[in-house]
């Protein structure tokens, strides 16, 4: 296991988000100073400015910062996939990345964590892939190409790329989409339920970044529980922590007829390892999906 760090001052971005606010709130709790990048002139002390569109950053506030973790970019599931909205999912990674990137080549942090996604190795069927497995060629594996490209730029600084899968929270995310439906009776597999869904725990996303602060880990990296499931596996453990049914499946069709080009990553199957962390003995609060279920919802 890494040591444990002095307190650390450290900046993010993608502050506000589901994952940025927990983190933050952990890392405060832990006695790091953290810094978030806000988009419009910073008026507190624990602002940075940035522009991701035209690649500022206020370099004189970023000066000392001893890790930069960058999280920021458009959801991918938050739009139907027109061709305007796959334009804004990929240039708000690729710009935000550059740009932060380029600073972080600056002001040479200890280390540099930038998110990117399972959606790197594509459809992958029942086969297990883990960090040193090829990508794949879908919109999304492309976006993360560039994305985990840019963050290169950050040079010699140690870069973290954190691909991330299904993260797990009642507050946000495709959970706290499910929860209301399930407890209304109305969940239930989506499509045939038989694609392989990588998730991690909200919870265990945060303790995994904090590790990878502490850690001399460089590169991908999968932010996954060891136990993937499949979307059916999924469902039925969901419906048993809430004590509901889940009679109700959407039939893929449907699913391509509503959410466009997302349907493919609802439906599409990715088994994903995360074969770096255990190697680096991280262990998992919650490696099983029945646990972290349990854990999460409240039973109706």
């Amino acid at each position: 296991m890494p040591t444990r760090l002095p307190p650390q001052r450290v900046a993010v971005t993608g502050a506000s988000g589901l994952i940025g606010t927990a983190l933050v709130g952990h890392l405060r709790s832990e006695g790091h100073t953290v810094q978030r990048f806000v988009r419009r002139p910073a008026i507190a002390r624990d602002e940075i400015s940035w522009d991701p569109k035209a690649g500022t950053v206020d370099l004189s506030a970023l000066e000392g910062v001893d890790a930069v973790i960058h999280l920021a970019g458009a959801g991918v599931g938050d739009k139907r996939w027109t061709k305007k909205y796959k334009s804004t999912i990929l240039n708000s990674r690729l710009l935000g990345t550059t740009a932060i990137a380029n600073a972080v080549a600056t002001v040479k942090p200890s280390v540099f964590i930038s998110a990117s996604a399972i959606g790197w190795y594509g459809e992958t069927g029942n086969r297990a892939v883990t960090e040193s497995d090829r990508g794949g060629d879908d919109f999304l594996a492309a976006v993360c190409r560039e994305w985990e490209g840019a963050a290169d730029l950050a040079g010699d600084v140690r870069t973290v790329k954190i691909r991330t899968g299904l993260v797990l929270d009642p507050t946000g995310g495709a959970l706290g989409r499910m929860i209301p439906l399930f407890r209304f009776g109305l969940g239930g597999k989506l499509g045939n339920g038989k694609q392989w869904w990588s998730w991690i725990t909200l919870h265990d996303q945060v303790r995994a970044i904090c590790h990878l602060m502490e850690s001399k880990i460089s590169g991908p990296v999968n932010l996954t529980a060891p136990n993937p499931s499949t979307n059916q596996e999924f469902t039925a453990a969901l419906a048993r922590a809430m004590h509901r049914p889940a009679l109700f499946p959407a039939p893929g069709f449907a699913l391509k007829l509503a959410l466009g080009g997302f349907s493919t990553e609802i439906l599409g199957s990715k088994k994903i390892l995360p074969q770096a962390l255990l190697d680096d003995n991280f262990v998992f609060d919650y490696p099983h999906l029945t646990s972290a279920l349990e854990a999460l919802v409240v039973p109706h």
